[in-house]
């Protein structure tokens, strides 16, 4: 059966791919610049996966129910703070913040909420953690184990990648050098265990939250996962099997052009990095990622207008090749994102995808003189970046004396007057502005969820054999000390109902804290 011929709305056939010959790469071939598929969204489109999670695991469950219905293909889950930094509910830092920017999970009972009524092998999901992945990690394969499901078919992806935290977002727990190791550990145990598993998301999008260029965001996020690739090979790791697992995340910001030409460009440097490393197997040298478009673009004043920066940013990250795509509410300037803004942003991907034609055919900027040139100029800037990391002995140096932080500020110190100046024009906030106040209905976590949580607790230890819980805290407290790896130790807490916050604090205990 020949496949089906792709048209204009007149009529006119549409080929795959478009190049003049030898003078464009190909897509689907080293080095990647033109995606890392042959057929790209012909063949698959990216997933629409939806970035959610607040309150508890049961109004969570809810709202996954409710984006499943209205078509999204892949879960994405929002940890609150504590769960992030290793604390349980009823600890006395987790006061104020239980439920509020993501899901509250102390345990896996809470999982078993998160995800009543939806089949693990059939969805992939991916989870925003980081300090605490591995814990989060074990409880999702726990899960799947009394699903009945295949380990060796469930698939998703765990962000894992604590380099960005001490850079730009802050929920580490432990030091540097003891992060690392639990990311190996990660990268070793799913390898041999849960192989369709993305171990880490090496994540861009948190250093352009916080206020870098998108050269920035791609030199360090690069950088970051350069450490990590000689880290897993220092261990003994095969990088033709672990780099296949390795996906990215990034941001997309305003600047249609320089957003499409930096995901061209991303692709072709870490081909070029892997490769440097010994991979030789293009499955381990092509770069996959995510894209959220942009939060911090986002703007309180005027808020409709978000959905229009959305569609831009949305529009750019499908241009430049995404895997899959977060596209935010436009009141999240405001608040968690209602039910109705949620549904908005999954219908932008959805008309992209279905009526603008942009996935007709492979990489269709490309050949374009101003995408080329853009792309080879980022590439040249963002090298420059990388080089001067390289000389200070890699991404975990360049953090620990402060490098990637201080030219993280000083972007963000500019943008921020560019736009107080109105050197650069943001609609809504320094031109075209209204004087009428806002009126939007918001979303509010009530404080009431810490309570639930915490009596939730106390049942769990009431009912728990904490005998059984001593016990597996123990061994793992001797595998972080003895250089075992603490992944099979950590499935064995989460499987006895031992707690987050306890798992955590055994790995404090052994490791300190950062």
């Amino acid at each position: 059966m020949e496949p089906k011929k792709i048209t204009t709305t007149s009529g006119i056939e549409i080929k795959e791919v478009y190049c003049k010959p030898k003078t464009l790469e190909q897509p689907g071939e080293f080095p990647f610049t033109r995606g890392i598929q042959k057929d790209m969204y012909r063949g698959r489109l990216w997933t629409m996966r939806q970035y959610a999670g607040f309150s508890t695991a049961e109004e969570s469950n809810k709202r996954y129910h409710y984006l499943l219905s209205q078509g999204t293909t892949g879960l994405s889950v929002a940890f609150d703070l504590p769960t992030q930094i290793g604390y349980d509910s009823d600890h006395v830092m987790a006061e104020g913040e239980v439920g509020k920017v993501g899901v509250a999970i102390d345990s896996l009972k809470d999982m078993e909420l998160l995800f009543k009524g939806i089949d693990l092998q059939k969805v992939t999901s991916s989870m925003t953690i980081n300090a605490t992945a591995p814990i989060l990690l074990a409880m999702y394969i726990s899960l799947a184990k009394k699903q009945g499901a295949d380990l060796k078919l469930i698939s998703g992806t765990v962000q894992n990648d604590i380099l960005k935290e001490y850079a730009a977002r802050g929920t580490y727990i432990y030091p540097p050098k003891a992060s690392m190791r639990l990311i190996t550990d990660v990268f070793e145990y799913c390898s041999q265990e849960v192989p369709k598993w993305n171990t880490i998301s090496i994540s861009g999008y948190h250093i352009r939250e916080a206020g870098s260029t998108a050269v920035q965001e791609l030199a360090f996020t690069l950088a970051n996962g350069k450490a990590y690739l000689q880290a897993a090979i220092s261990k003994g790791l095969d990088i033709n099997v672990f780099a296949k697992r390795l996906s990215f995340f990034f941001n997309c910001h305003n600047n249609f052009f320089e957003e499409i030409a930096k995901f061209r460009a991303a692709r072709k440097m870490w081909a070029e990095i892997t490769k440097s490393l010994g991979a030789t197997d293009p499955g381990a040298q092509k770069l996959r990622f995510h894209t959220q478009t942009g939060g911090s673009t986002l703007t309180a004043q005027q808020p409709l207008n978000n959905i229009i920066r959305v569609t831009n940013q949305a529009l750019a990250a499908v241009l430049g090749g995404t895997q899959s795509l977060h596209t935010n509410g436009y009141d999240e300037a405001l608040s968690l994102p209602t039910e109705a803004a949620a549904k908005i942003a999954l219908r932008t991907q959805q008309i992209i995808a279905f009526e603008s034609g942009v996935a007709d055919t492979v990489d269709p900027l490309a050949g374009s003189y101003f995408i080329e040139a853009l792309t080879d100029e980022i590439v040249k800037e963002a090298w420059r970046y990388i080089e001067i990391i390289d000389s200070k002995g890699g991404a975990v140096n360049a953090i620990e004396e402060g490098y990637i932080q201080n030219e993280i500020a000083n972007s963000a110190y500019q943008y921020q007057r560019d736009i107080e100046s109105g050197e650069r024009t943001l609609v809504g906030v320094n031109k075209y502005t209204d004087k009428e106040s806002l009126n939007m209905e918001v979303f509010r976590v009530d404080d009431s969820i810490r309570e639930l949580q915490q009596a939730k607790l106390k049942t769990l230890k009431s009912e728990r054999n904490n005998e059984e819980v001593t016990s597996v805290l123990q061994a793992l407290a001797l595998s972080a000390k003895d250089g075992s790896n603490t992944m099979p130790f950590i499935l064995a807490a989460v499987e006895a109902y031992a707690t987050l916050g306890e798992i955590a604090d055994v790995l404090r205990k052994e490791f300190g804290e950062y």
